[in-house]
């Protein structure tokens, strides 16, 4: 984990420029590169059950998590004046509080949530994913007025300081027996030290005092990032849930596998840009010389062919590549990774057209795409689960998803 952090130091200084894209660039070569290690690693050695397991927890901790999205670290870098040290104050008091609720609520749910997902004995390991909330709560806000500011070399040291040690902490308890704990272990390590490092290595650092007023003035852009989180959650986890609830952990972990692979090879890169570009396309919003509009188009054609060439790529070469990187216990997973290379493709471009419509103020704009999504899946989801299963349900959030780019496109158009 220090490693990372000595490797960004020893950079010269000024090459390139702490706002340069290739900060994010390398981050993300970094951090997806060490997950993908992580899940293709553990995964191969515990199989589909274990990974199942601890699915689970995560989902349950995602659902949280969404249920409770304040949208104040997006309103803070969209906004048009950087936010004072009390503002900060407010901000940590309201994101430690919303972290340590959501970390209760799920421990008082364990459980339950271990008798319905078919989990026997696995209540300490949904205690332990409790945690997760509170850690992220108890980071400091400098962290997003850095992302505000395009600190994008601080932000990169952070990141993969996080990633080295949730993958070798996850690495180490499974090779050390730890089974499914090992993947919550590795990442209670990595956002410990994540928090810690946004203390020590970012700034301005807030006062550390309990402050509840100051920032009602983000409340107007930020609920509908709650709004939007809301809708996300019953369509990033309800696929997830249908199939724990129905199939149990080995067909979930199967299903998140192929998720996860299709994700990191495809939706990662558009996820990883979008991070660099919600600052960039704020900054030159508040130009008002059309600059922003004309760099969002040529990055969504550009991805589109990019994209499309890569999901024909995968679909004929699914099946070895599954066999090289996981084995033959994961082979029932192919049919399944072809559609989510579909759907991960379509997942790059919206994480574009999101980080648009926000940086322009109208995050109303995403919102609402995923209410088309939603009403997409109400309409789609049972048939095709009735007549294909998995793959159905992979099939019907796909074609929800091409409907809310559409809408997403639609808008930014119109916008112009």
């Amino acid at each position: 984990m220090s490693k990372a952090l000595k490797i960004m130091a020893a950079l010269p200084r000024g090459w390139p420029p702490a706002h340069s894209a290739a900060w994010v660039l390398l981050q993300q070569v970094l951090v997806r590169g060490l997950v993908a290690v992580k899940f293709l690693l553990v995964g191969r050695m515990l199989g589909p059950e274990a990974l199942g397991v601890a699915g689970v927890a995560l989902l349950a901790v995602a659902i949280a998590e969404s249920l409770s999205d304040t949208g104040l670290p997006q309103a803070v870098v969209q906004g048009g004046q950087a936010p004072a040290p009390h503002e900060l104050s407010a901000l940590w008091t309201a994101l430690t509080c919303r972290g340590a609720l959501v970390g209760l609520l799920l421990a008082a749910l364990a459980p339950f949530l271990a008798a319905q997902f078919h989990l026997d004995g696995a209540v300490p390991l949904l205690w332990m994913a409790a945690a997760l909330p509170l850690l992220r709560g108890l980071a400091s806000p400098a962290y997003y007025v850095v992302t505000r500011a395009r600190g994008f070399q601080q932000l990169a040291g952070v990141e993969a300081a996080n990633a080295c040690a949730d993958c070798a902490v996850s690495l180490a308890c499974a090779l050390a027996g730890a089974g499914a704990y090992s993947i919550i272990i590795g990442l209670l390590a990595g956002e410990t030290l994540k928090s810690v490092l946004t203390w020590a290595m970012l700034g301005p650092r807030p006062p550390l005092r309990l402050r509840w007023s100051g920032i009602g003035h983000y409340l107007g852009f930020s609920r509908w990032i709650w709004a939007g989180s809301v809708v996300n959650l019953l369509l990033n986890q309800f696929d997830k849930v249908m199939v724990g609830k129905l199939l149990g952990p080995a067909q979930l972990g199967a299903y998140q596998m192929s998720s996860k692979l299709a994700q990191m090879l495809l939706a990662d890169a558009g996820i990883a840009l979008s991070q660099y570009l919600f600052p960039t396309f704020a900054e030159r919003h508040r130009q008002q010389d059309g600059s922003a509009l004309r760099l969002a188009s040529r990055l969504l054609m550009l991805g589109a062919v990019l994209l499309a060439v890569a999901v024909a790529t995968l679909a004929s070469v699914a099946e070895p590549l599954f066999l090289l990187l996981l084995g033959p216990r994961w082979i029932d997973a192919v049919p399944l990774f072809r559609v989510f290379a579909v759907n991960m493709a379509i997942g790059a471009l919206i994480a574009l057209l999101v980080a648009y419509l926000r940086a322009v103020g109208l995050p109303r704009a995403a919102t609402e795409a995923s209410l088309i999504q939603v009403a997409v899946l109400l309409v789609t989801v049972p048939p095709a689960t009735q007549h294909y299963g998995a793959i159905g349900i992979a099939w019907s959030m796909t074609v929800g998803l091409a409907c809310a780019a559409s809408w997403m496109l639609f808008r930014m158009l119109r916008r112009a």
